[in-house]
């Protein structure tokens, strides 16, 4: 008993040492290499959007929505599916004459860049007029180049499934008003997150303005991006880090925005879908604001996904190499070992103490049964 007793400190030794040798051997009193809590984002801020969604663009990741999933007109938002889809069809420098029936199927009311019959305009022209003017015979054009309509919707629609955007239902390439046509916020924030990874995409929903055609000529004249918080106009401020992406307007499908916005090499999407404040500048103003916030959170978000992921204090411990065995004057009297030897023996004498009485008990049954006969 005295052999045990003097044992267990041995024994409590082992286990604290191994549990924060680290922290042991380098004077700290907790263990090593332990974070200290991240705090929560704070709330998202009120905007008056039907539906919207901010999105981490690197890891997909929603930091916060509000019906993001509610199906609802697109308007030009939906033209970056359509350059999703064709982008990688057409060579940039390829020339193409517009034709009458390039421009016969644009809907009356549509945003136009002012493609003409007859002129010669580069696929890159045509895709500038897409993106910055929000041009529905840039697009009906590309679209004749790619197969014509019906065979670009389709496109469209497969690259929809392909990413997962379930709520989308393509009626025309331009996004114009059409029955039957919808998305959701979550869906054009997925279709803008594969854009990001085209290089052509990323240009075009990043320029300004361009000439038009920029080869010049008599009849080139100039456009600006539609998109406000990228140029500043209209009394909306230009959004620092902005990069992109699509603006629309219609009047079924109101105002809607997709941005993506970079800050510390972290690249925020928010989607804003028909805000009901009134004012035409709101979807620039709510989509400023949930970008801010969407700056704030996305790091922190990022830090909790991390420290969920990385292994506990107590679990990287455990796996600690064993401490070295004490030395000097904190040598214990007995080990582990020792303890093992003693028990062992123990049960060796008990066992042999054991033998004579199994022999003798065995002697008298033989005995026994030889009277009985």
């Amino acid at each position: 008993m005295a052999s045990f007793l003097r044992f267990r400190p041995a024994f409590g030794r082992a286990v604290v040492s191994c549990g924060v040798c680290a922290a042991v051997s380098a004077g700290t009193a907790g263990p090593a290499g332990a974070d200290p809590p991240v705090p929560d984002p704070p709330a998202p801020p009120s905007v008056s959007a039907l539906s919207w969604e901010v999105m981490d663009a690197r890891t997909g990741d929603v930091l916060a929505a509000k019906a993001p999933h509610r199906r609802l007109p697109p308007a030009s938002t939906l033209k970056t599916l359509f350059a999703l889809t064709v982008l990688p069809k057409l060579r940039q420098d390829e020339v193409h004459r517009a034709t009458y029936g390039d421009l016969s199927d644009v809907s009356e009311g549509s945003s136009l860049v002012g493609v003409d019959e007859g002129n010669r305009y580069t696929v890159a022209d045509l895709w500038r007029g897409v993106f910055l003017s929000s041009g529905n015979d840039a697009v009906h054009t590309l679209a004749h180049m790619n197969g014509g309509v019906p065979r670009t919707v389709a496109q469209m629609q497969a690259t929809a499934r392909r990413i997962g955007a379930r709520d989308t239902q393509v009626r025309s390439p331009d996004g114009y008003d059409t029955r039957g046509q919808f998305s959701s916020a979550h869906d054009l924030a997925l279709i803008a997150r594969e854009g990001l990874k085209n290089h052509d995409f990323r240009r075009y929903m990043a320029t300004k303005w361009a000439r038009f055609p920029a080869a010049g000529g008599p009849k080139a004249f100039g456009i600006e991006n539609t998109n406000r918080l990228l140029v500043g106009s209209h009394g909306v401020a230009p959004y620092p880090g902005l990069i992109g992406v699509k603006n629309g307007y219609t009047s079924k499908a109101g105002c809607t925005l997709v941005t993506a916005a970079t800050h510390n090499g972290r690249t925020v999407l928010v989607t804003v879908m028909n805000p009901q404040d009134g004012d035409f500048n709101a979807v620039y103003e709510e989509s400023r604001a949930l970008l801010d916030w969407g700056a704030e959170a996305a790091p922190l978000h990022a830090r909790q996904a991390a420290a969920t992921r990385r292994p506990s204090a107590p679990q990287q411990l455990a796996v600690a190499a064993p401490p070295a065995p004490a030395t000097g004057a904190e040598q214990p009297d007995d080990t582990s070992g020792g303890l093992g030897r003693h028990l062992g023996a123990a049960a060796g004498l008990l066992a042999l103490a054991c033998v004579p009485v199994l022999i003798g008990r065995r002697l008298r049954r033989r005995r026994h049964a030889a009277g009985g006969r």
